[in-house]
């Protein structure tokens, strides 16, 4: 299974490298910061998509998502949050999220900045944004490659 992974889209057009890249995948999950429900439905036109509301969402995204979710990818469980707070504290954020759960992973976004490693067995995951370097030097966004094994995440610099 492939997943598409994206956070951070703030309203601003989403580049056609990524829409394109997203028809090939089996599942779309965003990980907050729509700031408006078109951009999830332009998502939601190219395949399923999950996700969660992030700060910068309104009231329209807010009805249709919620503040964290889980997915199941084959016989693994991905949570997915957006994340909250200082940037340099997100990651710790996201783990007091879910310390609760027990996860393969987690897919998370608020911070622009792209992180892929594995914590105490659980792979965090945030793809960065693919369209805002507000806080980060370059824009991506990720693909998640589930497989009987595990699940593999890889970021995409755009």
């Amino acid at each position: 299974m492939k997943i598409g992974v994206v956070s951070d889209t703030h309203s601003i057009a989403v580049p056609k490298q990524v829409l394109a890249a997203f028809r090939n995948v089996d599942l779309i999950i965003h990980a907050g910061d729509f700031a408006d429900v078109g951009t999830f439905k332009l998502f939601a036109k190219i395949k399923e998509i999950k996700g969660v509301w992030g700060n910068a969402d309104g009231d329209d995204i807010r009805k249709l998502l919620p503040a964290r979710q889980m997915v199941t990818a084959g016989k693994f469980k991905i949570g997915v949050y957006h994340g909250e707070g200082a940037r340099a504290k997100v990651v710790e954020r996201v783990q007091q999220e879910f310390k609760k759960d027990k996860l393969d992973a987690v897919v998370f976004g608020h911070s622009h900045q792209a992180f892929n490693e594995m914590i105490k067995g659980v792979l965090y995951f945030n793809p960065g944004s693919p369209n805002d370097t507000v806080c980060a030097s370059y824009c991506s966004y990720g693909m998640l490659e589930v497989t009987d094994k595990g699940i593999k995440g890889t970021i995409i610099k755009l």
